[in-house]
């Protein structure tokens, strides 16, 4: 998950500088933020976890927040992104779980509405995203002293997390309205990511274990995109 964040992380930057340079070559340059919810069913794990009454099951959607780069220069469009998402749940002191990801992106499109109020955009492309998903139990019968006194008790209690990564592909569909000086957008933005190949859960670490629960991704997404020109172009 650190390569993923450095490896998109430097892509934004470098792709920022050179617009920097080159902006007016180069068509619009636009900095964009969005929030969403995605869903995803990670059916194999979720059967495993459902032979263990202590646990509990992963919910099936998750909240996004996303930060990114979209150019425009000829209605073609290419753009850049990060998502950060958490099932938004995961009490300690219940039975519970909670699932969080963090993906990258980029997307190749196409303006098929030119003009200066409306933008309307199919978008493909390629991305890695990778997933925690951890489970609590309810500890509260456990005896305090219990667990003082007995290491073997300390280590019942804590909660168990996996772990998985995939390659993805991506296909979206966007609209927006711009704002009448040409100076951002706000617009909604749909789509579906897959995974190229399924993929075994490991621990927390990172380690393959035997006979681990297999899924892939299939995911779709719709958020709210609020697009901006950055103020070294303005």
């Amino acid at each position: 998950m650190k390569r993923i964040i450095l490896f998109f992380a430097t892509i934004i930057s470098l792709s920022s500088y050179g617009q920097m340079g080159n902006k007016d070559k180069m068509g619009t340059f636009l900095t964009t933020q969005s929030i969403g919810v995605s869903f995803q069913k990670f059916e194999g794990l979720n059967s495993r976890i459902a032979d263990f009454p202590q646990y509990k099951t992963l919910k099936d959607h998750m909240w996004t927040l996303t930060l990114g780069s979209m150019k425009v220069h000829r209605n073609f469009i290419s753009s850049l992104s990060v998502t950060g998402a958490s099932s938004m749940s995961g009490d300690r002191d219940k039975k519970s779980s909670a699932l969080r990801s963090l993906s990258g992106g980029i997307d190749l499109g196409y303006d098929v509405i030119p003009g200066d109020m409306i933008m309307l955009y199919p978008l493909v492309g390629i991305g890695a995203e990778g997933y925690q998903a951890q489970f609590y139990k309810d500890n509260s019968a456990v005896d305090f002293d219990v667990v003082l006194n007995s290491p073997t008790a300390q280590n019942s209690i804590r909660s168990v997390k996996f772990t998985n990564s995939f390659i993805t592909y991506r296909l979206g569909l966007g609209f927006a309205l711009k704002s009448p000086k040409h100076m951002g957008a706000i617009g909604i933005q749909g789509g579906y990511t897959g995974s190229f190949k399924d993929r075994s859960w490991k621990s927390s670490e990172n380690q393959s274990l035997a006979g681990a629960p297999v899924d892939n991704l299939s995911r779709f997404h719709v958020s709210l995109v609020m697009m901006g020109m950055p103020h070294f172009m303005k």
